[in-house]
C-alpha cells in the first residue's frame, strides 16, 4: 500500500538581522534535505538590522523561503510600507486596522499545485491595542479553509497564555498555530486533540551569544540604566530554531511536529548583500 501523502511545512523563527539571514543560508539546505518541505515559511520582521525589513532584503529572503510573516516591527522601516502592498508573500498581522498597507494572509501554491494558507496575527497582552486576534482569526479561517484545508497561523505575541489560548481556540480548525516574537524556542511542541500542531514560540535565527539576537552589552546597559539604548544585532556563532510540521493535505490535520535547534560558527562567508 502506498504511503499516505503528506504536506510538509518548515517554519523558521524570527530572523534577526544579517546573522539571522546568514543562519538561514547556512542551515536551510540541510533542513530541506532532511525534511523535503513543500513550503518554507519564516518570520522576517527583524531581518533588516534587527528591526523591520527592506525590499532588497525581502527579495533576498524570497530566494530562500516561500512566505514571510511579521509582527509589530514590520512598520519600522518606512520603505517597507510600499513593499507590503507590492509583495503578497510578505504578510503583516491581520488584526491591524484595515487602512494599513499589506495583507494579513497569503495562500501559497507549490509546483505540484498544493496549497498552504498562512495567517499572521498579533497578540494584545503587553503589546499594542489592536483588534481582537481571536475574532480576527475566526473571520479569516473560514475563508482560508474554503481554499485549502492546510492553514498555518503565526501568532506574534508576548504572553504565553495568549498564545496557548489561541491554540486551543483554533484547535481542529487550522493545521498549526506557531508563536513568534520572544525569540526563545519553547519545548512544548505537540498536536492538540483536534489535530492542530502547536508551539508557544519557535525562537529565532541569529547570533547565539546574544540577548534575543542583539548585542549583550547593549541589552545589559538598557537594564542597568533604564535609559533608551540603540540595539544592534549581535555577531559570532549562528543559531537557528525552526519546526517541521507534517500535515494531511486532505483534512488539514497535523500529523506531527518536530523542533530543530541548530548552531554553527559564523565565518561571514555567507553574508547576504
Amino acid at each position: 500500500m502506498p504511503a499516505k501523502a503528506v504536506l510538509g511545512v518548515l517554519f523558521i523563527g524570527d530572523i534577526i538581522g544579517r546573522p539571522g539571514r546568514n543562519a538561514v543560508r547556512r542551515f536551510l539546505p540541510g533542513l530541506r534535505a532532511k525534511y523535503a518541505p513543500a513550503f518554507v515559511v519564516a518570520n522576517g520582521e527583524n531581518a533588516a538590522g534587527g528591526v523591520g525589513i527592506t525590499e532588497d532584503i525581502g527579495r533576498d529572503l524570497f530566494g530562500l523561503v516561500d512566505v514571510l510573516t511579521s509582527g509589530n516591527h514590520i512598520w519600522d522601516k518606512k520603505e517597507a510600507l510600499g513593499y507590503l502592498d507590492r509583495e503578497p508573500r510578505l504578510v503583516r498581522p491581520a488584526n491591524y486596522p484595515p487602512m494599513n498597507p499589506g495583507r494579513g494572509a497569503y495562500v501559497a501554491t507549490d509546483a505540484k499545485g498544493r496549497k498552504l494558507a498562512v495567517l499572521n496575527l498579533q497578540g494584545r497582552v503587553f503589546m499594542e491595542a489592536l483588534d481582537c486576534p481571536f475574532r480576527t482569526a475566526d473571520e479569516y479561517v473560514a475563508r482560508l479553509r474554503a481554499e485549502t484545508p492546510a492553514v498555518l497561523v503565526d501568532l506574534h505575541a508576548e504572553a504565553t497564555s495568549e498564545k496557548q489560548a489561541l491554540g486551543w481556540h483554533l484547535d481542529g480548525r487550522v493545521s498549526a498555530v506557531v508563536g513568534t516574537h520572544t525569540h526563545v524556542p519553547t519545548a512544548d511542541e505537540r498536536i492538540l486533540p483536534g489535530g492542530t500542531a502547536y508551539i508557544t514560540d519557535v525562537g529565532m535565527a541569529g547570533a547565539r551569544d546574544s540577548v534575543i539576537g542583539i548585542q549583550r552589552e547593549q541589552a545589559i546597559q538598557k537594564f542597568l540604566t533604564g535609559r533608551p539604548h540603540r540595539f544592534e544585532p549581535a555577531k559570532g556563532s549562528l543559531f537557528l530554531s525552526a519546526v517541521f510540521i507534517a500535515i494531511d493535505p486532505e483534512s488539514g490535520r497535523a500529523l506531527s511536529i518536530a523542533r530543530e535547534v541548530l548552531t554553527a560558527e559564523d565565518d561571514g562567508a555567507e553574508e547576504a548583500p
